[in-house]
């Protein structure tokens, strides 16, 4: 698990690539988002396109992560799904919870 961070105005982009699964790949989502909620970052977006793997704890970071993010008033969003990613959260109904893009300009304007 690799998150490459990149920002845009006060809107800070995790390019994530590789597996998100129990482990590291958990850590490194939480980690990540924390140092950046820590240092004020309120706008997140997590660019899951060479995201090749998620398991059901990787399921339950994004899940957490978005519940620490919103619960320090902060809003995350999900670009780029992959098609198994896609169908992991419509089965498990997590598609109503994130905001989910395809396009990033429309990611960082969604932010208004």
């Amino acid at each position: 698990m690799e998150i490459k961070k990149r920002e845009v105005g006060d809107i800070r982009i995790l390019d994530c690539s590789g597996k998100i699964t129990l482990g590291e790949g958990t850590m490194t989502v939480r980690n990540t988002v924390r140092d950046i909620l820590n240092a004020g970052g309120k706008k997140i977006i997590l660019n899951l396109g060479d995201v090749n793997y998620v398991d059901s704890s990787g399921i339950g970071e994004l899940v957490s992560t978005y519940t620490t993010v919103t619960n320090g008033g902060g809003q995350l969003k999900l670009l780029h799904l992959t098609k198994k990613i896609q169908e992991l959260l419509a089965i498990t109904k997590l598609l109503t919870v994130f905001q989910v893009f395809e396009d990033e300009q429309a990611a960082i304007a969604s932010f208004g």
